[in-house]
């Protein structure tokens, strides 16, 4: 077995590995799809175990040779957003357990969040309490990783976690395998937009905030930002209508 522990997390190395090599007995699932998160608890603390799902056997030679796998990016990217003061649960540790020539299961390790809503209520609930307040504070956190120059791929409703503290909110990233970290163009900078709301009020509201902050005409900004929406939204519908197809298809024969 692969794997690699935050230096302060080394006095419970021994608790980890044994809570990995136990993944199926241990802990409590909160989220089973592709992947399954648990909570578990170390020293009276809870942590969060992501378990990938095992990739096909082409990724599973590549993630053995030649890529690094999920888990490992997961927990490499977590340490840099810490470093550039972005938030994301701390990174605690990942572990690959390989064979000979393929890539087997793999799990990545942080401290769990306690959180009081994600992007998607804001999506899901027009009326939330502070909806345009907390919409124009997470537009300025977007800005200021485009800044500190992270691209975040999976910038989507479920993926950023949102704690309010007083009569401020923060914001963390979650589910972090595919970033890069580079300067970005202002048309990547509005593509980052794409996959977060189908509404066109809060693409102006973002647009809104985005449009000072970066120094550029509202309408300039909001006329990329709602483009590359629209693109992505029928991208969307389209795939959700092939689903629907290849679904009917099956049933009747």
């Amino acid at each position: 077995m692969n794997f690699k522990i935050s230096p302060e997390y080394k006095d419970h190395q021994a608790e980890i590995i044994d809570l990995v090599k136990n993944f199926n007995e241990e802990g409590e699932t909160i989220f089973q799809s592709r992947n399954t998160l648990k909570i578990v608890q170390i020293n009276g603390k809870d942590i969060n175990i992501k378990s990938f799902r095992i990739p096909n056997l082409v990724n599973q030679i590549a993630y053995r040779f030649f890529r690094k796998s999920k888990a490992q990016r997961s927990f490499e990217y977590a340490s840099l957003l810490t470093s550039k003061a972005v938030g994301t649960p701390t990174p605690i540790a990942y572990f690959e357990k390989n064979h000979a020539l393929t890539f087997g299961q793999s799990y990545y390790i942080s401290n769990q969040m306690h959180y009081d809503l994600t992007y998607r209520e804001l999506v899901t609930e027009p009326d939330y309490p502070d909806h345009e307040y907390i919409l124009r504070a997470f537009t300025r956190f977007t800005f200021d990783l485009h800044e500190k120059q992270v691209q975040f791929l999976d910038h989507s409703p479920g993926n950023t976690l949102i704690q309010k503290e007083g009569g401020d909110y923060k914001f963390f990233l979650v589910d972090l395998n595919r970033m890069n970290f580079k300067e970005l163009s202002f048309e990547e900078r509005m593509l980052n937009f794409s996959r977060l709301t189908p509404k066109k009020e809060m693409v102006e509201i973002m647009a809104d905030e985005y449009a000072k902050l970066i120094g550029r005409p509202k309408p300039e900004v909001f006329a990329k930002m709602w483009f590359y929406t629209n693109q992505f939204q029928e991208k969307f519908q389209r795939k959700k209508r092939i689903k629907k197809k290849l679904k009917f298809w099956k049933k009747t024969n």
